[in-house]
């Protein structure tokens, strides 16, 4: 067994939980990660605090707000800006904003400055240091080192920082405990900065990258998308392997988590029937058999296609 680390923007990892190195005699299990429907209620005798959050993806809710349960949370001034998605007020709390990921390099980069990063970081700065700022927590409002994740408002703007940065190019979605509610219209802004090309979305960097690219292979730590047709599709226990390519030990492959494979079945999108479909996935490049991607959030994976 091989465990994995689970890194956020802030580069802070934790251990994931482990996965198989081998997957010899790998079988599609459709009966474990089959179209069957999961009850939320099961999710969340199961999985707790992260079995409501993906509970939340598919139960249906009566209004926007209740899409996105936010708690609102005392806020302050903002004293620093570490990153292009990090703050420190002036009581010492350290706030990530919730569901985006600014230009970073992976940890093993040597190049300074940057592709943006600095950008990022300014462009934040401008809109938040000095400022009173109003913080609003998702279910998952704290993490492991009491950093608040947070939706966060300055002081007499329209919108969040969150949505801000990602309209300006400066940052791209990243699905994190985050119920599906609080990501759409962070989705929707991100396309729409895509399409005119702002920001990042000019830098050949962090262009979109196709599954079959072997350069991905050189992008371990690195957060991206990845676009593609799924070959084959395996399950191991509770694990769904999907391959974008013919070898499985060289070639793409995504790594569905057990909770995530469910929350994705309940959304009709089982991971047993993704074979043949163009799919676009988001999340860290790791370096495990070939180039991989951890799914853990039904969020990093977006169909393309209509499955005909």
């Amino acid at each position: 067994m091989m465990v994995l680390l689970r890194c956020d923007a802030a580069r802070t990892c934790i251990a994931a939980e482990p996965l198989p190195v081998h997957r010899p005699n790998v079988a599609c299990d459709t009966e474990r990660m089959g179209a069957t429907s999961i009850p939320t209620d099961s999710l969340v005798r199961r999985y707790g605090a992260a079995g409501l959050a993906l509970a939340s993806f598919f139960v249906p809710m009566a209004s926007a707000m209740a899409d996105c349960p936010l708690e609102p949370a005392e806020g302050g001034r903002v004293a620093a800006v570490i990153d292009g998605a990090t703050l420190r007020l002036d009581d010492g709390l350290v706030i990530r904003l919730a569901g985006i990921a600014a230009p970073e390099p992976p940890l093993s980069a040597a190049v300074s400055p940057w592709p943006l990063a600095e950008a990022a970081r300014a462009a934040l700065a401008k809109l938040a240091l000095g400022q009173d700022i109003a913080l609003e927590l998702p279910l998952a409002g704290r993490d492991r080192y009491g950093r608040a994740i947070a939706v966060v408002t300055a002081e007499g703007a329209d919108g969040s920082l969150n949505e801000a940065l990602i309209a300006e190019g400066l940052a791209r979605v990243m699905p994190g405990d985050e119920p599906s509610g609080c990501l759409s219209s962070l989705f929707a802004t991100e396309r729409e900065a895509r399409e005119n090309r702002l920001g990042l979305w000019s830098d050949p960097y962090y262009a979109i990258r196709a599954a079959r690219d072997p350069a991905l292979a050189d992008r371990a730590d690195v957060y991206d998308l990845v676009e593609g047709r799924v070959l084959s599709v395996g399950v191991r226990g509770r694990v769904a392997y999907l391959d974008f390519g013919r070898d499985w030990r060289t070639d793409f492959t995504a790594v569905v988590a057990g909770p995530a494979g469910e929350a994705l079945a309940a959304l009709g999108q089982a991971p047993a029937s993704l074979r043949g479909r163009h799919v676009r996935l988001r999340g860290w490049i790791e370096d495990h058999d070939g180039p991989s991607l951890r799914v853990t959030n039904p969020a990093q994976l977006e169909l393309l296609d209509d499955g005909d």
